[in-house]
């Protein structure tokens, strides 16, 4: 009896689907790595809400988590075939905009400015271009970014109560820059575009904040008797 289908077609689909599950599960248990060092980072820097005398050995630790991220980070790059990135980028997305908010964090509160891609890319060690391979990709980046700003307006809320009534000020200037540059960009993409909305109330929240500080007298600062206008550049 002759057979119409050609069962060691079948065979060789079924070794596809079993190497490709084993590719994806080993990314996963990478992934789940990587997830574990960032939420120890984020542990290490949930003390600037309560202690700010803390600040410094957070930032520390949190670096440490970083750098080990890094490494994971080329298991990774070992694991994707060759020009697949795309294909399976999905799996760790999420936790790379969470760990370019976690490197901003530290870099804003260590330095005072905004990290670069160039160098958020640089200490998870990967490549900025697509045809280089596995690299950070842009709006990986700029989600990450738009994270911090939920982050700053917490702390300057927190700022106050524990008698920090300059760095609300500080804060509310760089969310300000922060949001004049993402008005510049024409967002296509839904999440960022969503995501940037939220950054208004940001915006709003530390606005009230320092407005607050600024009635009641407790700033130093001269720039503090006024309101900030932190959307002027609109």
């Amino acid at each position: 009896m002759s057979h119409f289908v050609n069962m060691e077609v079948f065979s060789n689909y079924q070794k596809y689907i079993d190497n490709e599950q084993e590719l994806r599960e080993n990314i996963r248990i990478v992934v789940r790595e990587i997830e574990h060092l960032a939420k120890e980072a984020t542990i290490q820097l949930q003390v600037i809400h309560c202690d700010l005398t803390k600040i410094d050995a957070a930032c520390s630790s949190a670096r440490k988590q970083i750098e080990a991220c890094a490494e994971k980070y080329q298991k990774l790059a070992a694991l994707v075939p060759p020009g697949q990135y795309y294909r399976y980028s999905d799996h760790w997305t999420y936790i790379t905009q969470r760990l370019i908010f976690l490197i901003a964090l530290v870099i804003y509160l260590e330095a005072g400015f905004l990290v670069t891609r160039e160098t958020a890319a640089e200490m998870l060690g990967l490549k900025t271009k697509h045809s280089d391979g596995f690299h950070l990709d842009i709006e990986d980046y700029l989600l990450g970014i738009l994270l911090l700003a939920s982050e700053l307006s917490r702390f300057a809320t927190n700022s106050v109560t524990m008698g920090d009534y300059e760095r609300p000020l500080n804060i509310s200037h760089f969310i300000g820059d922060l949001n004049t540059g993402f008005r510049l960009l024409n967002m296509k993409n839904d999440g960022l575009r969503k995501r940037f909305d939220a950054l208004k109330y940001d915006v709003k929240k530390i606005e009230e904040v320092v407005y607050d500080v600024s009635i009641r007298g407790l700033s130093n600062s001269a720039e503090s008797k006024e309101q900030p206008k932190v959307e002027s550049a609109e």
